[in-house]
């Protein structure tokens, strides 16, 4: 006889395995780490539990994980689903015009191949009270196909980091950062392509004074706009960059992350059921992980223990009680549903 197990708790556990897409985990500047948000926050939110100070907005990414072009009008494009400065700290994480900031990432399929963007929003007063749909983007960073190889490749190579260096001119002050990846695998067809957009509160310090008007999160992006709609297997590969104009000194290429030393001590991203608070993150460094083992392979299914809007498969929910059989058979029509959704083709 089969024991029953939660919902919550087994697609927690789960979690880790089965999610085939990327979330940025934090920062580092000049050194020091700066904590992003965890999946495991949106489970510690869910029982009431604490999460250690951090830097990253509060999203709900947890089906497939992406934004798709039919929702760029909205307000999930922004800081992807649901995206909140709710528990975020803007008192954590500064850096000099100028200075570079190393962007991480805890994994990326290296099937999804696209472009790294990044963004940059003004704001005052308190973080928690800021609207996202009023915050202005100027694009610093913006890195498509190039000597061959596409930028999330290249992130995948740096150990799924990517360095971006602050225009030296940018005036001083609190922004959210929106960096994002959006993948290209299926970008040939409409709706086809994927966002992967990641807030962050850092603030920059500095003499600068230059900083353009900047555009509304919804207007970033148009479903059937340059670089959306786009095959990304038809030969030859001549890549235009999504998103508006980038700003003046702003970064055209990768160059190589810094990375602290103790690396292994990063707080895992794997969700948990019932996450325990951390110790400073501060102290903690990057993801490391071995690229090569990234096979091009298909993603597989991650299971939604939430509604999203857009990007994700329903087969049905799962009874707050059931059997370990019948779990396996729902997490086998997910992974069905997903292989479906993530089919390419290849040149």
């Amino acid at each position: 006889m089969y024991k029953t197990i939660s919902s919550l708790g087994a697609i927690a556990a789960l979690a880790a395995t089965v999610s085939a897409h990327g979330i940025t985990t934090g920062v580092t500047i000049d050194g020091a780490f700066s904590q992003g948000f965890l999946l495991d926050y949106y489970y510690a939110k869910q029982s009431n539990g604490a999460t250690p100070k951090h830097i990253g907005w509060y999203a709900e990414n947890l089906d497939s994980g992406f934004v798709e072009p039919n929702s760029f009008n909205t307000a999930d494009i922004i800081c992807h689903k649901k995206g909140s400065p709710e528990g975020s700290s803007d008192d954590m994480a500064k850096v000099p015009a100028g200075g570079v900031i190393d962007f991480h990432w805890n994994t990326w399929p290296v099937s999804h191949i696209g472009p790294v963007l990044t963004y940059v929003a003004p704001y005052t007063g308190d973080i928690a009270s800021v609207n996202k749909e009023e915050l202005k983007w100027t694009k610093i960073q913006a890195n498509g196909y190039e000597n061959g190889e596409w930028a999330a490749i290249k992130l995948i190579s740096q150990n799924f980091t990517w360095p971006v260096t602050v225009p030296s001119d940018l005036k001083a002050g609190k922004y959210v950062f929106r960096h994002e990846i959006i993948a290209l695998h299926g970008g040939g067809n409409p709706n086809g392509a994927q966002s992967y957009p990641q807030c962050l509160n850092i603030e920059v310090t500095g003499s600068g004074t230059n900083l353009p008007e900047g555009v509304v999160g919804t207007s970033l992006y148009k479903a059937d706009g340059a670089g959306i709609l786009f095959d990304p297997y038809k030969s030859p590969i001549v890549y235009p960059l999504p998103g508006p104009p980038m700003i003046g000194g702003g970064s055209g290429s990768g160059t190589t992350p810094t990375t602290p030393a103790n690396p292994s001590s990063i707080p895992s991203a794997s969700p948990s059921a019932s996450p325990s608070p951390s110790p400073s993150p501060s102290a903690a460094a990057p993801p490391v992980a071995t690229p090569e083992a990234q096979k091009p392979s298909a993603p597989a299914a991650s299971p939604s223990p939430a509604p999203s809007t857009g990007g994700g498969e329903s087969s049905g929910a799962l009874p707050k009680e059931f059997t370990i059989e019948t779990f396996i058979s729902w997490l086998e029509s997910k992974a069905s549903a997903k292989a479906r959704r993530h089919a390419r083709a290849f040149a």
